[in-house]
Formats: structure tokens, C-alpha cells, sequence
């Protein structure tokens, strides 16, 4: 952004999320992997992004695609081993995109060399006291140690068969049973957390998005939770996550990071109070720190304005960046979310147009550009572990981690050169494909390059504040206090006049001075 320089970079920048399983596949496996992505760095060079968030390519049994890490200082032959990392961080870097990777410290993979040895030890050893083991209650142990639910469904508890063949205790896992969460109370759990963290800056990751930020202390006692939270979903009070310890956790995180100048931490912190949210964006914690509420918008101007408006009241409680994403792996697609079909096309260009507008950062997930929707995908192909432990009542996320079309009219539209791809792509897609949407002016792609080019240039987008401005039923206005841009959105069903000023952009082109329905535009 123009005039920037004295910022740090990540506090405007434009983040690409990179679920590299379906980014592009360079060995026709049918997974996309590093060297995929690498030979497809043109198109993030071309679309205008500052920086790669890359969700996990780390050693693992895959259970949870990548977040059940089995060795965290390697990366899964799946994706093309460190070779091919490596390969990524330097041509990236010589386009001018920085890299950011995910880290997971809140849990391992039941297959990491610490559970592995946790299991033959047996009962109250040291290598059990890197995770939480613990005795059963009732008769024989038979009940787990609290009433924990998994977030992906199921108790949070599995039970092991000691090395006598036995049953015997019980892990806690708060997410797959083979994901079993660490102890962050014994000191061997950040010294090794810190030689992953130094492993990768020294190959020179620009910063990490740190997995279950909020989770990684557990209240002494594990006592029992009042209500049990819905599957993928959980509230303040859960005893499972946000508990205090966690700050002191992030804090020696920090001093880690802080020996590698430029080098930034996002955390995903799903915490709705804003001072307890804040609390994780104070000076000597995180840099930056997702804040969901608008992923869990509808397309109605109240809900739109207090999300945001709330975003930037908890990120000014202790002067952060706030942070701006429509979408991600977990959540799904904003065009699905909006309806569907073309009008959920509009409002989601016109909702990329609102968050482009507002000071911070913004995440771009995988495909947002071309305006990809969610699938309904077969039950027989869900992978998702949600599905399984749900007992197939929550479908999961895999309908927003299908692969991207770059070309042709049939699957797997250029992203393999196998038709069988980890999850099948609609025939339907071959409209929005990178190909077709490059050479046509009014595509979705198109829209994200030109308004991503004038927020990096214009510098009407200065500034760190905005003001409200009176708008029409149904819309909202917004203006950059120290640059002056305005952004207008119209979440109503009828056109509104815009205000006097040249209009740089529009979702849709405006007539005879009013902005149509579903529909966003930027005046200088």
C-alpha cells in the first residue's frame, strides 16, 4: 500500500490461503503438493497477493489432513518432501511473496515418536506426561476421566491397552482420536516447539499461522464441562480452550520469533468476548489474530456492520491489526453462504470489495478468486473426519477443500494429470476455470487483480481508522479516515444513488448514478 513503508508488512498485506492438497498436483497423484504450487506461482504473482499462508504439508498420517503431525520438521513425502519446500520458499521469494506455514502445537499424531513411546511406557511414566493420560472413573477405569467431547464429535477420550494387554487409561484427544493433545505444563513440550519454530525460520518461513491458538492449556483439574458444545463449535466458558496459561505460552512464543526480524505469528483464536480476544493481540503475544465474525455472516447490512465494527473495537483494545477473512478450510465458501448461484457470486465480489476496503490484513482462501462454491459431495467420497465421528450427521469441510480448476472443460480442468483427484470436481466448473477467467475482463479473477492492484497502489487507502457515513436502508458507507477511499455496499433489493465522487471500481457497473442490489463500488 502506498506510503506504508513505515508498517510492517504483514499489517497490510493481501494472505493467500494455499490448501496445498488442492492447489495444483505436479506428479499426477491426484494431491496437490509443493512443486504444484511452485509452478503456479504466476497466478498468486499476477492476482497481486504479499504473502502465502500454506495449511499443513508437515510428515503425517494424513487422518486429519496434515494437522495429526507425526514429524514436525519435515515435510510428508506427499507433497514432495523438504527438497521441494525448499524449492517453494525461494522462488516464491523471488517474486516478492513471502511464507507463512501453519504450525499445530496444540496436539501430535497418535504415530509421533513421543505418543509411539508414550504407549509402551505404561502408566505414570515420564513419557506419558507429555500428553494427558489419565485413570478412568468407575468400576475397572471403564469411564472416561470427564465428560470432554470431541470438537469432530465423540468423546475427547480414547482408551489404550497397556503394554500387559490390559485395558488401562485414557487419553484426551480434543479433536481425532489421533490427534492426542499435549501437555504445554511439561517444559519438553516448548523446547521442542521452539527448535520446530527455529527450524523453519532459518530456512526462511516468513511467519506461521498457529493451529488452535486458544487450546493449548488445559485447566488444572480437567474438570468436567457444564454443557457440551455442538460438533466444530464451542462458547467462551468451554473449559477445553481459552484458558489463562495459554498467554504465557504464546508469550515464549514470541521471544522466539522476535530473534527473526520480519517473522509474524496469526492465530487462529475462535474467542468471541473482544477483551478476552484482545488479550492474545498484546504486544509481547501474537501479531495478528483471526476474528471469524464474518465468516458467520449472512448477507444483511446490520449483520455485515457489527461484525465489522466489532473486529475493529476488539483489535483497538490493545492497538492490533485487525484481520479480515470471508472464508477458510473449516468454514466454507462465502458464495454458498450468500445463496448460491449468481446472486451469491455478486454479494460474495461485493463482500471482497468490503474487506479489500477496511485498514488491515486480509486472507484470501483457495479459489475465493474465481468465485468457487461449495460441492455437495457423495457421502462415499468424505473424508472429513467429522463425518466418522459424528456418526454421519455433520457432513464436514470437505466441500470447500475441492481441487482448483486452472483449464480445459473437463476434470480434473489442468489441476492433475489424473482424473481421479482426492475429491472429484463438478463438471460444472468448467466456467470458472483460471484459463477461461483470465482472458474475460468481467471475471471474477479479473475483479480480484484490479481491486487488489488499487489497494496496493492508491493512496486513499491509507490509514489505520474509518468513519461510519449515512447510508440508505439496507446499505452500508465507509470512509478511510486519512486516505479518504469510500466504500459503499448494497446488501438491498433495489438500486441506491452513490454519493458525488469518482468511482474507481464497482462489483457491478453502476447506472445512471445508483449501485444495483447485491453490489459493492470504491469512490476517490
Amino acid at each position: 500500500m502506498a506510503g506504508a513503508t513505515d508498517t510492517p508488512w504483514w499489517s497490510n498485506a493481501v494472505f493467500y490461503q494455499v490448501y496445498p492438497r488442492s492447489f495444483a498436483d505436479s506428479n499426477d497423484d491426484g494431491v496437490g503438493d509443493l512443486d504444484g504450487l511452485t509452478a503456479r506461482l504466476g497466478h498468486l504473482q499476477e492476482l497481486g497477493v504479499d504473502a502465502i499462508w500454506l495449511n499443513p504439508v508437515t510428515v503425517s498420517p494424513m487422518a486429519d489432513h496434515g494437522y495429526d503431525v507425526a514429524d514436525p520438521r519435515d515435510i510428508d513425502p506427499l507433497f514432495g518432501g523438504l527438497a521441494a519446500f525448499e524449492r517453494l520458499v525461494t522462488a516464491a521469494h523471488q517474486r516478492g511473496i513471502k511464507v507463512t506455514m501453519d504450525v499445530v502445537p496444540n496436539h501430535t499424531s497418535s504415530q509421533h515418536p513421543w505418543f509411539r513411546a508414550a504407549l509402551a511406557a505404561g502408566p505414570r511414566t515420564e513419557a506419558r506426561d507429555r500428553y494427558f493420560f489419565r485413570d478412568g472413573q468407575g468400576p475397572d477405569g471403564a469411564v472416561p476421566p470427564n465428560n470432554w467431547e470431541s470438537v469432530f464429535g465423540g468423546p475427547a477420550w480414547t482408551r489404550v491397552v497397556e503394554p500387559d494387554g490390559e485395558p488401562g487409561q485414557w487419553y484426551l484427544h480434543l479433536f481425532d482420536a489421533e490427534q492426542p493433545d499435549l501437555n504445554w505444563d511439561n517444559p519438553e513440550v516448548f523446547d521442542d516447539f521452539e527448535k520446530t519454530l527455529r527450524f523453519w525460520l532459518e530456512r526462511g518461513v516468513d511467519g506461521f499461522r498457529i493451529d488452535v491458538a486458544h487450546g493449548m492449556a488445559k485447566p488444572e483439574g480437567l474438570p468436567d464441562a457444564k454443557d457440551n458444545s455442538t460438533v466444530l463449535r464451542h462458547t467462551d466458558d468451554d473449559p477445553r480452550f481459552n484458558n489463562p496459561n495459554v498467554h504465557a505460552i504464546h508469550r515464549d512464543i514470541r521471544t522466539v520469533v522476535d530473534d527473526y526480524p520480519g517473522a509474524m505469528t496469526v492465530g487462529e483464536v475462535w474467542v468471541t468476548d473482544n477483551r478476552r480476544w484482545a488479550e492474545y493481540l498484546r504486544p509481547d503475544e501474537l501479531h495478528l489474530g483471526f476474528n471469524f465474525r464474518l465468516t458467520r455472516t449472512e448477507f444483511d447490512v446490520t449483520e455485515i456492520h457489527d461484525a465489522i465494527q466489532n473486529s475493529l473495537a476488539a483489535a483497538a483494545l490493545v492497538d492490533a491489526t485487525p484481520t479480515w477473512t470471508l472464508s477458510n478450510h473449516d468454514v466454507g465458501r462465502e458464495v454458498t453462504r450468500y445463496g448460491g448461484g449468481e446472486a451469491g457470486l455478486r454479494r460474495a465480489r461485493a463482500m471482497a470489495m468490503v474487506t479489500l476496503a477496511l485498514p488491515g490484513a486480509v486472507f484470501v482462501y483457495n479459489g475465493e478468486e474465481l468465485g468457487l462454491p461449495d460441492v455437495d459431495l457423495p457421502d462415499e467420497v468424505l473424508q472429513d473426519p467429522t463425518w466418522e465421528r459424528s456418526g454421519h450427521t455433520e457432513r464436514g469441510r470437505d466441500g470447500c477443500r475441492v481441487p482448483m480448476p486452472w483449464s480445459g472443460d473437463t476434470p480434473p480442468f489442468g489441476f492433475s494429470g489424473s482424473a481421479d483427484t482426492w475429491l472429484p470436481m463438478p463438471e460444472d466448473w468448467a466456467a470458472l476455470t483460471v484459463e477461461k477467467q483470465r482472458a474475460d475482463a468481467g471475471s471474477t479473477l479479473s475483479f480480484f487483480r484490479q481491486a487488489i492492484e488499487l489497494r496496493r497502489a492508491r493512496a486513499e487507502f491509507e490509514g489505520t481508522a474509518i468513519d461510519w457515513l449515512t447510508a440508505p436502508a439496507d446499505a452500508l458507507i465507509f470512509r478511510r479516515r486519512a486516505g479518504g477511499l469510500r466504500c459503499v455496499l448494497n446488501a438491498g433489493s433495489r438500486p441506491i444513488p452513490l454519493p458525488q465522487g469518482e468511482v474507481i471500481l464497482a462489483s457491478v457497473p453502476p447506472a445512471g448514478g445508483a449501485l444495483p442490489p447485491d453490489a459493492a463500488a470504491w469512490l476517490v
